[in-house]
């Protein structure tokens, strides 16, 4: 069976990725319309195995790492979901107070990948908490396939406080110096946006390739943001001009980043979607922008 590499996958196969994962087809659609590109000894299974996401390999920093302390804590979101589930993580030689991080999971809930990304916030010299919104439902089911159905299950207004208590949790905690930060990805994207309209005492927003918010909610906006676009994500994409107008005419102070030849989710080490150039100068980029917002 041929060994499949990124540059073997047609972009149309990558879109048809991108509707899947964003529940607008389902996976016999998705299904059927793969096998039209399996073709010259790729069949639809080596196809699909090879556009799924990999935890187990791709884990940069594991759950025992030693240079941090990391643990699941239970929170109050008494206009959301009642307690939530998050993964607490702090550097383990850490003294005294840390600025905080609100990191926000994907359309599926707080998979292995996203637990990974809080604890790499974590290792940048911030306590960092990595709320699940599928709590309610039981929490992350174990595969996105799953995660995504549980996830359209709940209210998404219900699910912003969600970490908006995150954020009331950081900013009460003895570790917190209550200077706090949110970056997200995708859905997380769209709810770092609107956490930048709904929280004024937020330091800093970094919303990857999400949906941009109520342009006529952008007068709220207290916090400076950092904007990470997908060049070829033009779903998400199309909303950005209106958007940047809405920041300039306002004066709100942002800096956006569109990488080029990238697919929405470029930041995702575990699917071919991956660029790793574009992501890690973003998050590069990502933490040098809370170090100046927050420290």
């Amino acid at each position: 069976m041929k060994e499949l590499k990124k540059e073997d996958i047609s972009q149309e196969v990558f879109d048809l990725y991108d509707d899947y994962a964003h529940s607008r087809i389902d996976r016999r659609q998705f299904l059927n319309k793969l096998s039209t590109y399996a073709i010259g000894g790729v069949t639809v299974m080596s196809l699909m195995s090879f556009l799924m996401p990999d935890y187990k390999s791709k884990v940069q920093i594991p759950q025992n790492d030693s240079r941090l302390v990391s643990e699941y804590i239970t929170y109050q979101s008494p206009k959301g979901g009642g307690k939530i589930k998050a993964l607490l993580s702090r550097p383990a030689n850490a003294n005294g107070k840390l600025p905080g991080i609100v990191v926000v999971h994907e359309n599926r809930g707080l998979n292995p990948h996203i637990e990974d990304v809080g604890r790499r916030a974590a290792l940048a010299g911030f306590v960092s908490i990595a709320p699940d919104a599928l709590t309610p439902l039981g929490g992350y089911p174990g595969n996105d396939d799953d995660g995504r159905a549980l996830q359209s299950k709940r209210d998404r207004d219900e699910m912003l406080e969600d970490f908006i208590a995150a954020y009331d949790y950081l900013t009460a905690s003895p570790q917190c110096t209550g200077k706090i930060g949110v970056v997200g990805f995708c859905f997380g994207g769209s709810i770092s946006n609107l956490m930048a309209v709904k929280v004024p005492g937020l330091s800093a927003a970094v919303p990857f390739y999400g949906g941009q918010p109520p342009i006529d909610l952008v007068p709220n906006i207290k916090a400076p943001l950092m904007l990470h676009y997908a060049g070829l994500d033009t779903r998400v994409n199309e909303g950005w001009p209106a958007y940047e107008a809405a920041l300039k005419a306002n004066g709100k102070p942002y800096k956006a980043y569109i990488y080029p030849d990238v697919n929405h989710g470029f930041h995702n080490d575990t699917t071919p979607r991956y660029d790793k150039e574009a992501a890690e100068l973003a998050w590069e980029r990502t933490t040098a922008f809370f170090k100046e917002n927050l420290l």
